[in-house]
């Protein structure tokens, strides 16, 4: 993700052509920090090198939430993640190619936070998936009242489709247990450009390079 503290970074372009090399092939973006010119742009430069473009709602309020997903829907970024107002984002979808995969669980705060239990989240997920969804964002590391992998399990159970988990990843650890548990995908974005994931590199593409090697 290019992004810090749940905002895409204001040079997320140069940054996007700075870790061309690495050959990610998913890449993504939150709905604010940038002008939705820039989202467009950065949607736009993803598919050009054959990536798959994901736009992450972080937006506090319903209507800033919706309007966020027309954003998704007028830009053609391939998946949609996060917002909880399933009905509404799906109805803006319509007819477009853009895989949607809300939260469960109680997303609070910014950047977010996660409440609810295992069951609500499960709850949440079978819901989901019920109207359509192509799965699911879970902000597991962000969790407030539950255990990390609890809700990860719990998730994995009532999810056929996609479970991401995002937020609060940085540990190479936290990938391998999370692989484990058969998530799908995650997302990893402050922990790379801060520096922290791989605290004795010192470019980002090496920190992205040992992104890659926990997942191998």
């Amino acid at each position: 993700m290019l992004t810090r503290a749940d905002q895409t970074v204001p040079d997320a372009l140069t940054v996007l052509d700075d870790i061309a090399p690495v050959g990610l092939t998913h890449i993504g973006f939150k709905d604010v920090g940038v002008a939705p010119d820039v989202l467009a742009e950065l949607t736009r430069r993803i598919r050009a090198r054959g990536a798959i473009s994901y736009m992450e709602v972080v937006s506090t309020s319903p209507e800033a939430c919706l309007r966020s997903a027309a954003v998704a829907r007028d830009i053609g970024v391939d998946r949609l993640l996060g917002g909880t107002q399933v009905e509404e984002v799906l109805e803006i979808l319509a007819g477009s190619a853009v895989q949607y995969l809300p939260f469960p669980g109680r997303p609070f705060d910014h950047p977010t936070r996660l409440g609810g239990a295992p069951a609500d989240v499960a709850a949440d997920c079978a819901r989901f998936a019920a109207r359509g969804c192509a799965g699911v964002d879970l902000l597991a590391y962000r969790a407030t009242e539950a255990e990390p992998l609890a809700l990860v399990r719990a998730a994995r159970r009532a999810t056929p489709g996609t479970l991401l988990v995002a937020g609060g990843i940085g540990r190479p650890g936290q990938i391998r247990a999370l692989a484990a548990e058969g998530v799908d995908a995650f997302t990893v974005g402050s922990a790379a450009l801060d520096g922290s994931f791989a605290p004795t590199m010192g470019s980002l593409r090496s920190q992205l390079e040992a992104v890659l090697d926990a997942c191998r």
